[in-house]
């Protein structure tokens, strides 16, 4: 049973954990069930007892690797901003959204930004994390504060090698809480 203070409990109820993740092939680790930001996700949610939302393409990106990452740089190439599924969830009240993607061509998935777009997030903090395979965060960070210059987005993200998401746990979580008690999220 997770324990927290009234203070840390009202801190989590202002945040949720937003995250897009592939499955089928990837990049490293083959063909997968559960997405690499998935897992990242999910420890973050964990670990600051938040709320947490799943953003899924309304037309599945290609389940082979090669094919995803063609239409995920022509997506970025034409700023395509495809449809996800359903109606972003009521931000109402929220004042930080942990927003996670993989790092696909130094950006994230245009789905993203479309979600974003969407979700009225002017005035809050955005805290990107990302899964990738040797770019880091790339200039997603950068490339977010320019595209909602009306939110604050944190340009010291977390981003962990998908397959060290998809195969080591522990790692995933030590990761995870030394980025959060950095952000002061964690005491």
């Amino acid at each position: 049973m997770l324990s927290m203070s009234l203070s840390n409990a009202a801190e989590a109820a202002k945040a949720i954990v937003i995250y897009f993740s592939h499955t089928g092939e990837n990049y490293s680790v083959g063909v997968i069930q559960e997405g690499n930001t998935a897992k990242v996700a999910k420890e973050i949610a964990r670990q600051t007892s938040t709320a947490i939302w799943e953003i899924k393409e309304a037309e599945p990106y290609p389940i082979k690797y090669n094919d995803c990452i063609a239409r995920a740089k022509k997506e970025l190439q034409l700023k395509a901003r495809p449809a996800f599924q359903g109606n972003p969830p009521d931000l109402t009240g929220i004042d930080t959204i942990y927003i996670g993607y993989p790092n696909w061509w130094g950006d994230a998935p245009m789905v993203v930004y479309t979600f974003l777009e969407k979700a009225k997030i002017d005035g809050k903090t955005i805290l990107p994390f990302c899964t990738h395979e040797g770019s880091g965060l790339g200039s997603t960070a950068r490339n977010l504060a320019k595209a909602f210059p009306k939110a604050k987005v944190e340009q010291n993200g977390l981003s962990i090698y998908g397959h060290v998401a998809q195969k080591d746990a522990d790692a995933v979580k030590t990761a995870v809480e030394g980025w959060l008690k950095k952000l002061g999220k964690l005491k």
